[in-house]
């Protein structure tokens, strides 16, 4: 009979990409978890991964059977949790991805009064810049700026996130300050590597105008955008939950080419077809209350 703790050490394995980041993560030695491995394989009767000196690859036995094992091992997590929400608890694992600034800067202040407030949920989180896959990789859920367009996840919304032009007085100064979309094509633009130029997106009567400046600067970073900016290197179409403190502080100046940056939202999205746990649900509740309505950053 094949044991759970061999198909949990093989998901963390196919997971990580490796003997020792699954160790890692697990909390224990690399010769236990190929330990597991191997008596996992010698139950099933396949070898479901390749090991060489530099990476494990899954091979075509360990493909298939990693849906499944993944399949068992939600199964039973989330089968423990909601024996622990009928006691009126909230338990068990969470794993989330988020983008890496709105993590460090709004969405962890805001998480660790939720986590003091529910010891028991074992929380994991991936600051991460890319747009992840969520079923693959994994997750619960995912925290995201802009536009989800998976179709395949559901989203709620979080709050919603304007966007400006900012550069630095000197810049500015420097280079003028343009007043239309049309006087932006000659200034250098500081853009979001995950969209380059046709991040400048900008709300019309007769809808979006994507405007195209040059590139001074291509980032996949939103605080080496924002101190770019602020370095004088051009203008950037930030968020106001990036740029706030600095447009504050004089170190950034906004710029009014008459038109408004189209709306953005925080959005927290999960799988289609898979019910959102109770814990999944208060996470993103207690999320909504803490930023506010409008979010405590446009206010």
């Amino acid at each position: 009979m094949m044991k759970l703790e061999g198909i949990y050490t093989f998901v963390a394995v196919a997971e990580a990409g490796s003997i020792s980041e699954a160790a890692r993560r697990l909390r224990l030695s690399k010769s236990v978890v190929s330990e597991r491995l191997a008596e996992l394989e010698r139950q099933i009767g396949a070898i479901l991964l390749h090991r060489t000196t530099r990476k494990l690859t899954l091979t075509e036995d360990g493909a298939a059977f990693l849906e499944r094992a993944w399949r068992i091992t939600r199964d039973v997590e989330e089968a423990a949790a909601d024996m622990g929400e009928r006691r009126g608890k909230l338990v068990g694992p969470l794993r989330i991805s988020a983008p890496v600034t709105f993590g460090r800067m709004h969405l962890g202040p805001a998480l660790y009064p939720f986590l003091l407030a529910h010891p028991d949920i074992e929380l994991t989180l991936d600051l991460d810049d890319r747009r992840v896959d969520v079923a693959a990789g994994g997750y619960d859920a995912v925290v995201r700026h802009g536009a989800i367009a998976d179709s395949r996840l559901m989203t709620w919304r979080l709050a919603s996130s304007h966007r400006v032009l900012v550069a630095s007085p000197a810049y500015l100064d420097l280079n003028g300050s343009p007043v239309s979309i049309d006087e932006l094509d000659r200034h250098k633009g500081i853009f979001y590597a995950n969209r380059g130029v046709a991040d400048w997106s900008f709300a019309t009567a007769n809808g979006a105008t994507l405007v195209r400046g040059r590139t001074g600067l291509n980032v996949n970073n939103g605080d080496m955008m924002r101190d770019a900016a602020i370095a004088g290197l051009g203008i950037a179409l930030l968020p106001t939950f990036i740029a706030g403190a600095a447009i504050r502080s004089g170190q950034l100046q906004v710029i009014n080419v008459g038109l408004e940056a189209e709306v953005e939202y925080i959005y927290v999205a999960h799988p289609e077809g898979r019910m959102p746990s109770a814990k999944l649900r208060a996470f993103a509740g207690h999320l909504q209350n803490a930023f506010g309505n409008p979010a405590y950053w446009d206010r």
